[in-house]
């Protein structure tokens, strides 16, 4: 099988016996509860390797954040992964960490600045995470209400910890590493 390439906002195929290696771009892994609420599993990015034979969840989706190129992996080639696979279940325990993090404050500026470590760049003013996320999104990755998200984001500006360029947040470089 070949690389395939999908648009921002595509949901990814989900097939019980092939692997996704991303090759470029971002993607967002998730689930709905009862209620229809949309619960982030996780976010994974160039050289990672998710899908739905890594999941016991359903639904199981993958939608897309950016330009995303993946090249599938099929089950005959799963042995050779375990580097990649290791990598993900690293990723995913560090997510929960940060999920359930307390205060609120606390939970949503580690979410930033692992989002910055894992999908940023350094540019002069500090860390550009070039996700394009809404507060709602990054609300229902991390467990908070949008509004609560928005408060913080805004605090976090006025104490000139986070700048605004284009729609994306900047992680001032000063305050990368602490809250």
């Amino acid at each position: 099988m070949t690389q395939q390439l999908f648009n921002r906002r595509d949901k990814i195929p989900s097939r019980p016996d092939v692997l996704w290696q991303i090759e470029r771009g971002v993607v967002r892994s998730l689930t709905y509860n009862e209620e229809g609420t949309t619960i982030t599993l996780g976010y994974w990015g160039p050289g990672d390797v998710m899908g739905q034979p890594l999941s016991r969840v359903q639904p199981y989706e993958i939608h897309c954040l950016t330009i995303v190129e993946l090249s599938p992996l099929p089950s005959a080639f799963w042995s050779q992964s375990v580097d990649v696979l290791i990598r993900y279940m690293q990723q995913t325990e560090q997510f929960l960490s940060i999920v359930h993090r307390n205060p609120t404050s606390l939970r949503l500026w580690q979410f930033l600045v692992w989002l910055g470590d894992r999908f940023g760049r350094d540019i002069d003013q500090g860390r550009l995470i070039e996700l394009p996320l809404t507060h709602q999104e990054i609300a229902e990755a991390i467990n908070m209400t949008r509004v609560t998200v928005t408060r913080l984001i805004q605090q976090y500006k006025s104490e000139g910890k986070l700048l605004y360029h284009k729609r994306q947040l900047i992680i001032c470089e000063n305050t990368r590493r602490g809250r």
